[in-house]
Order: structure tokens, then sequence, then C-alpha cells
């Protein structure tokens, strides 16, 4: 096969992932993300751009082990009612609106740092929906403050997103370098869209009932105890019942004395309570050891240890100590999400196969040196653009290894800083548009689906605060990753 004739096939198989990636419902074939990449590969080795061997050693299963340890053990977590918690902290002595959304954008940051913003977002986006109807408030800054938090956040473990995690096994960079690289960046970002969020909807805080609506506070309590049997309440219940049926029972058959009647009912009630006291202990004692896991974990990862083995090995401690069959938890784990790294590895292997994204960074490269100001500029400029068109786990699978290779020419200390100016801009990147991250789909599609107060998060309305939040939030961290 010719060069070129290999640079048209690859750039095809390239355009067919790349379109079903940024728009999976696309016209002409509607088969979604995860086909689009497997279809992508297909195609790469069908074309002989790649063989299928070089297909099968693209695949990098650390970072498909630590995705799924990671997710399990979100799994786990969820069980633990620790997103539930968390959703308290948020109105748990509440000074206001503004005080709201500062908790906002803290909790999400945090909890994206640790539990990937995707599953963040899931989770939390109910939460904030529900906190802006109690308190008679717009729910959009709520929205805005939860998906930008959460991408911010997500920038300063290994762990928050999946561009991360390959750049920090890709680059062989330690959890804690990571981490100490990207924190103080993380933490100035998430002030800075704070500050920003409360100049631009200023007003819409400022111009609430200051009385909370306590319909919606009953109704939060209703729908938790629908959701969640409480084990007070059938067990009065069940007393209940038991206790008149037993009485018209031996009211009719025997005469005895009211203490004798009621001697039985006691008994079982005394058991019923020691019954449901056992079960409250044992679910403390059960999420205690999830939290403790999870802390372990952490404390693993910091220390160095390989991260994927950590976390699967996590996950699998959870499964143990669950003593219950796994296969529950284990069906709430994306595999899509998955296979979809794995087609996207083939297809990007394919991709830099064809020599195109080598010749494009040749002309890119004597502009783009990190060891200056505008050099710095012109990276970050390609990537942010490029991760809001291609996306950002392409993206630094295309640029990772080159920006990389370009730093060490200038000093071996450069090249954890290229690293670093990566995973920063291109997780930030995601806050410029909806489409820029699918964090932010998942707050959209989740507030669209809350009962009683669904809300549409439009592509305008994201954009008119995403441009200059990330703007802003990506220049002040470049400036502090350089210090």
């Amino acid at each position: 096969m010719t060069a070129s004739l290999k640079q048209v096939l690859g750039s095809f198989s390239f355009v067919i992932f790349w379109l079903l990636a940024v728009f999976p419902a696309f016209p002409f074939l509607p088969i979604g993300r995860t086909a689009g990449s497997l279809l992508g590969a297909v195609l790469m080795v069908i074309f002989r751009v790649i063989s299928p061997s070089q297909a099968y050693s693209s695949v990098d299963l650390s970072i498909l082990g630590l995705l799924f340890g990671t997710m399990m053990v979100s799994v786990y977590l969820e069980r633990a009612d620790a997103f539930k918690y968390l959703g308290k902290l948020l109105t748990w002595k509440s000074q206001g609106p503004k005080d709201l959304i500062f908790r906002v954008c803290l909790v999400s940051a945090i909890a994206s740092a640790f539990f990937t913003n995707d599953t963040c977002c899931t989770v939390l986006t109910e939460f904030s929906i529900k906190i802006a109807a109690q308190h008679n408030l717009p729910p959009l800054p709520f929205l805005l403050a939860l998906a930008s938090s959460a991408n911010i956040g997500s920038s300063a473990t290994p762990i928050g997103n999946p561009q991360n995690l390959v750049i920090a096994l890709t680059g062989d960079i330690s959890f804690y370098t990571f981490l100490v690289g990207i924190l103080p960046a993380a933490l100035a970002g998430v002030f800075v869209n704070a500050i920003l969020l409360l100049c631009m909807y200023w007003r819409d805080l400022s111009s609430h009932n200051d009385e909370e609506n306590p319909y919606e506070e009953i109704m939060a309590e209703d729908e938790m105890t629908f959701h969640r049997f409480s084990p007070a309440t059938m067990s009065h219940f069940a007393y209940s019942n038991f206790q008149e049926s037993s009485s018209r029972f031996f009211g009719r058959r025997f005469s005895a004395s009211d203490s004798d009647l009621l001697r039985l009912p006691r008994f079982l009630q005394y058991r019923q309570e020691i019954s449901v006291a056992s079960a409250n202990w044992k679910s403390t004692l059960w999420k205690s050891c999830v939290y403790l896991v999870t802390i372990g974990m952490l404390i693993a990862l910091i220390m160095g240890l390989n991260m994927s083995w950590t976390s699967i090995t996590a996950a699998l401690v959870l499964v143990v100590i669950d003593f219950r069959d796994a296969q529950p938890s284990l069906e709430k784990v994306s595999y899509l999400l998955l296979v979809f790294f794995c087609g996207m590895f083939m297809t990007i292997e394919g991709f830099n196969k064809t020599g195109i994204p080598s010749s494009l960074w040749e002309l890119m490269e004597p502009y783009a040196q990190i060891d200056h100001a505008s050099g710095i500029a012109v990276v970050a400029f390609v990537i942010l653009i490029l991760s809001n068109v291609i996306s950002n786990v392409p993206i630094v699978l295309l640029l990772g290894a080159r920006m990389a290779a370009s730093a060490a020419f200038i000093s071996r200390r450069y090249v954890i800083k290229a690293w670093l100016i990566l995973a920063w801009v291109s997780t930030v990147a995601g806050n410029l548009s909806l489409l820029g991250s699918a964090a932010n789909m998942i707050v959209s599609e989740q507030a669209r689906r809350v009962p009683r107060h669904g809300y549409y998060l439009s592509f305008w309305s994201h954009l008119k605060f995403g441009i200059p939040s990330t703007l802003i939030v990506t220049a002040i961290g470049l400036i502090l990753l350089n210090l």
C-alpha cells in the first residue's frame, strides 16, 4: 500500500470515529460513540493501516484496569450513601444563595477529584436542582457551578477524569507528583470560577424569596423515604398489625388478664427492636469499612503504588467485605466506556501510523516550546480548540508523547511540566461549551429529567458563561503551573 493511500484510508477511518464520538446520533449513521469507536478500529485493520497484532497491542490494559477499579469503588461508595452525605453538606447551615453557590463549587470539585467528574455530576445534579427549588432560586447558576467546578476539580488527580488517567500512566507520573503539581491551579480555578458565577448571576441570586419553600423540603423527605425503606417504620407497622390481630385472636379463644395478652406482643416488640438495632449497626459498620478501604486506596496511590492494581485491589476488597453476589454492583460499571476506550486506542494508533499527526506537530513545534510564555500560549490554544473539536482524550493520545518528547529536548524537568499543562488545559477546555465534556452533557440530561423541576440547560446559556470562565481559569492555572 502506498503512503498516500494509507493516509487517505486512515484519515477516513479517523473521521468516522470522530463524527460518531462528537455526534453519537449522526443522521447517516446513528450507532453511538461506543460502536463508532469499534467501527473506526475495524476500518483501520480492514484498510491495513495497522495489523491486527498492532491493534491489540495498542490497547493499554493498565488504563482500562484503573478505569474499571475506580468505577467499582464509586459504585460501592454510592451504595454506602457517600454521595447522599455530600448532598447534605450543600445545605448544612447555609448562609444564603451566594454561600450555596460556593458550596456547590467546592463540594463538586472535591468529589470529582476522587470519584471522577462524570460520577459527581450524575449524583449531584438532582441535589442541585432541588436546592435551588427549595430556596426559590433559578437553577441555571447551580447547574453551571456543578458542571464547571466538577471539570476543574477533576484536573487535580489522575483518577479525576479519563484523560488524566491516560496522562499519568503514559507519562509515568505518580499520584503524588500529579496532585502536588496541579492542586494549586485547581484550587485557584475553583475559587475564580465561583467568583465569576457570582458576578454574572448576582442579580438572579439576590432577587429571591428569603423564606425556604417548606413544600419542597417535605417532598424531598418523602422521596427519600420512598427510595430507602426505613427499618423503624417497617417494624412499627408490623408490630401494630400483629398486636391488633393477636388481640382479636386471643380475645376470642382465651380468657386471660390484659397483662397476659400483652406479654407476647411486648416480647416480640423487644425482639424487633433488637433486630432493627442490629441491622443499623451492621449497616454502619459496612459503610465505615467502605470509607476506610477508599481512604486506604488513596493513601496507597499517594505513596506511589501501581495505580491500576491498587484500584482493582480496593474494588475486590469491597466485593469481599460486602459478602454477597457482586453481580448487581458489577452491572453498574460502564462497560461501554471500557469498550469505547479499546476502539479509541486502536483508531488513534492507526491515525498515528498515517504520519499526519507527526507532520502537523512538526509544523507547530517551533512555535510551541514550553520554556517561554508564547510557546505555552500556542500549546494551550491548540489544546483548547482541539479538545472541543476532537474531544480531550483523543487529543491527549495524539499530542501527549509528542509534547513530552519536545520538552525533553529543552530539559528533563520540562517533561512532567508538559504533561501537567496538557492535563490542565485539556480538562478545563471541557467548560468552554456544553459539548466540551461528558460531565456537561450529564448535567444537562439529568437536569431535564428531574421530576417536577426539570430544567433545560441550553448550549447558548452554557456558552455565555463557558467562554469567559474557561479562558480566565485556564490562564490563571497556567501561570501557577509555571511558577
